[in-house]
């Protein structure tokens, strides 16, 4: 998949409608789906609204079109951190996931990340992006069960 006609846009809030959401919320669970293996289906369900709502409020949202001008990929970005990354499966490996992130950098001067633990690929591609693991907690964000490594580079 080519990645160079990618376009990405800044989304503020005040357009985020809730088709928009509708959309990267589709896009999430594809996401999801193909890399977190240890969540299950209703696990995805339950935390549907809190990605849900992260979309709506986020201080800053990158969101990647395909030249159909359809979602390929986003990210959220709050002071520093980069709290959401999430590609269709598609854009996988393809190096838009690098290109946010060397935005991300580059244009809001980010310094952490937060990854489940059981997500492998994700904190290896961290790792290869400069980030190292600080801290583990044995619950993420929501009190949920799931391991986070919080990264920072």
């Amino acid at each position: 998949m080519d990645t160079n006609n990618i376009i990405i846009q800044e989304i503020p809030k005040e357009k985020r409608t809730d088709a928009s959401i509708a959309q990267l919320i589709y896009l999430w669970k594809a996401s999801v789906r193909a890399s977190h293996h240890f969540l299950t289906e209703d696990d995805i369900l339950h935390l549907t609204p809190q990605a849900e709502g992260a979309l709506r409020f986020i201080d800053t949202l990158l969101v990647a079109y395909n030249p159909q001008e359809e979602p390929a990929g986003f990210m959220g970005i709050q002071t520093q951190k980069i709290e959401m990354l999430f590609l269709a499966p598609a854009y996988f490996g393809q190096g838009l996931g690098k290109r946010l992130v060397h935005l991300a950098f580059d244009r809001w001067d980010v310094r952490y990340v937060d990854v489940n633990e059981q997500n492998e690929g994700a904190k290896q591609f961290y790792e290869r992006m400069g980030f190292h693991t600080f801290k583990r907690n044995e619950r993420d964000s929501e009190g949920n069960p799931f391991p986070i490594l919080e990264m920072k580079r």
